[in-house]
């Protein structure tokens, strides 16, 4: 089974010739408001991908059809809590080359207690796993309490902050960052910490790194994007749920990597997670 400490956004996603400059002001081509944050992105990837996923977080009182959404979706909404704070939300803008700049109001994602965490992990137990990303309150709670009962912990250190990645660093499995993030926490720490370790890289691949190991390279496959929105979120989804169901390393890189390719080729961020059956039938052609 994998849990997820994670986000729920409501995302705004306008539509630009170009990224706005400071100052400018940008008529967007099209607006659209759909479920995000990084948090319910991996949780729907990872419900798509086939696996049991049980998400852990909170909403605000205009958030219901968000946690419905979610549930839709095939994802365990039993730990969503609803309160007063206001449900978080993300302002994206996607230019014509599908890059985004995102905002993010954290709201309702920060109000999750440890209790809440320590009620949703009661049962779980070795060879479960729970995900993490930096948009929610309780991480380090979370990741102790799961590291003391045999938990896998994959942390996404997104959005980066050094001292959030430090202070959770002692219980994670899996470190996941992309290029930047990796670059900031070298300079950060002076060196990588040696830990398991995946670095995504877009349309570069990604490669798992193990001490004292040869990185595991997996190149990436070459689609036309859309939209980018959540395909980092799209991977780790994916590949949370391939561990899950017993695939080794490279095969479940393997399937990230495709499930990835395949988001991008569509707009939005959770509604454009693909299928097991999808991301099967993509790599039986290639």
């Amino acid at each position: 089974m994998l849990l997820n400490l994670g986000s729920i956004n409501i995302d705004h996603v306008y539509r630009v010739p170009h990224l706005p400059e400071p100052g400018e002001t940008l008529g967007a081509h099209s607006y659209g408001m759909g479920l995000g944050g990084k948090g319910a992105n991996q949780s729907v990837a990872a419900a798509r991908a086939g696996a049991r996923i049980l998400h852990i977080g909170a909403i605000g009182p205009e958030g219901h059809w968000a946690r419905a959404a979610m549930a839709d979706f095939g994802v365990d909404v039993t730990h969503i809590a609803k309160g007063e704070e206001p449900t978080g939300h993300a302002i994206i803008y996607v230019d014509a080359g599908a890059e985004n700049v995102i905002v993010l109001y954290p709201g309702a994602n920060r109000c999750v207690t440890g209790a809440d965490v320590a009620s949703a992990l009661a049962e779980a137990g070795p060879g479960d796993s729970l995900l993490m990303q930096n948009e929610t309150s309780a991480q380090v709670e979370a990741a102790r309490l799961a590291a003391e009962k045999g938990l896998r912990v994959i942390y996404s250190a997104a959005p980066f902050d050094l001292q959030a990645v430090q202070a959770v660093l002692p219980h994670v499995s899996l470190l996941v960052m992309n290029e930047g993030e990796a670059a900031q926490l070298r300079a950060g720490l002076g060196s990588l910490p040696q830990v398991e370790m995946i670095v995504t890289k877009g349309a570069k691949g990604a490669e798992w790194l193990s001490p004292g190991a040869e990185p595991l390279v997996t190149p990436p496959f070459k689609v036309e994007p859309v939209d980018t929105t959540g395909a980092g979120d799209c991977f780790i989804g994916t590949l949370a749920a391939a561990l899950d169901a017993g695939l080794g390393r490279e095969e479940a890189m393997r399937r990230a990597s495709a499930a990835a390719a395949i988001q991008v080729t569509r707009p939005g961020a959770s509604q454009a997670m693909p299928t097991a059956e999808e991301v099967t039938a993509f790599l039986s052609d290639r």
